[in-house]
């Protein structure tokens, strides 16, 4: 990885690429919009953000050197080298090869797990659209301004909430169950700090103490908000690739890149097979 700040802001030459659509599209952050000239802008810990390519350069308009090094440099997992871990995870799992082969660019990002958590939560039986216009009516609601875009709203903002004051958001039965999360966590019931170190096991017995959060919510918050990457959320999509094209394959075949070959066999099932 190379980088520099320029006039643009932060520039980076990635040697295991970064495609923008792949990686701010996959299911994994409801957040990054789309512009007519095929940048991306999203709002991440209170900061704003254009980003896009020129030829191979990914460049996050406005970032200082500061902003890069202690907030965009671990969001967008740019010291993680995918190349290697591509090779690692076929061959640990050859049978995943063809959704690695097929798959360029996509990165997970290294999400506030607060955010992580209520947003997929939000997911649950749900189409990305509606997701996003609930996340965006969330913000708006309930965030700060930022730049003209809405930070999300922290824990403790919405614990002290009852549910009609989220009937704006037309999150239906999800209402009660972002309130529950808010007040376990702002009240230090679950401590989402805690896991990205805690026995992987013990967080998800935790995170499923929650009124709603099951097996894949918690994988969800576990991969996308705290980087586990050993994390594995099965959907509809993942069902039937393990039902079909990848018929056998398990997280404890894959290990710690177990996360990462998910979002590959996504992407492939979702994208590319059909």
């Amino acid at each position: 990885m190379e980088y520099k700040i320029t006039q643009r802001g932060a520039e980076i030459t990635l040697s295991d690429g970064f495609d923008l659509k792949n990686t701010f599209e996959c299911g994994q952050c409801f957040r990054w919009n789309e512009n007519a000239d095929g940048s991306y802008t999203g709002i991440v810990k209170g900061k704003k953000a254009r980003v896009y390519k020129d030829g191979e350069v990914v460049v996050i308009e406005g970032s200082d050197e500061n902003d890069f090094e202690t907030l965009w440099r671990k969001y967008f997992d740019i010291d993680n080298d995918y190349n290697a871990i591509k090779k690692e995870m076929m061959r640990l799992c050859p049978q995943v090869s063809c959704a690695v082969e097929s798959t360029d660019g996509i990165r997970i990002l290294s999400q506030d797990p607060w955010e992580a958590l209520c947003s997929f939560i939000i997911s649950q039986n749900n189409n990305i659209p509606r997701i996003r216009g609930i996340v965006t009516r969330l913000c708006e609601n309930f965030g700060e301004n930022c730049d003209g875009e809405y930070s999300f709203p922290s824990a403790e903002t919405l614990a002290v909430l009852q549910p009609e004051d989220l009937s704006e958001l037309r999150a239906g039965f999800r209402t009660r169950y972002i309130i529950d999360a808010a007040g376990k966590v702002s009240r230090g019931e679950v401590c989402l700090k805690k896991m990205y170190e805690a026995p992987i096991d013990e967080c998800r017995k935790e995170l499923m103490t929650i009124t709603g959060v099951g097996v894949k919510v918690a994988e969800c918050t576990l991969l996308y908000g705290l980087h586990r990457m050993e994390a594995f959320p099965i959907d509809v999509w993942m069902k039937k690739a393990l039902a079909s094209d990848f018929s056998g394959v398990t997280p404890e075949a894959l290990g710690k890149t177990a996360g990462i070959a998910q979002q590959y066999i996504f992407h492939y099932m979702r994208v590319i097979s059909n």
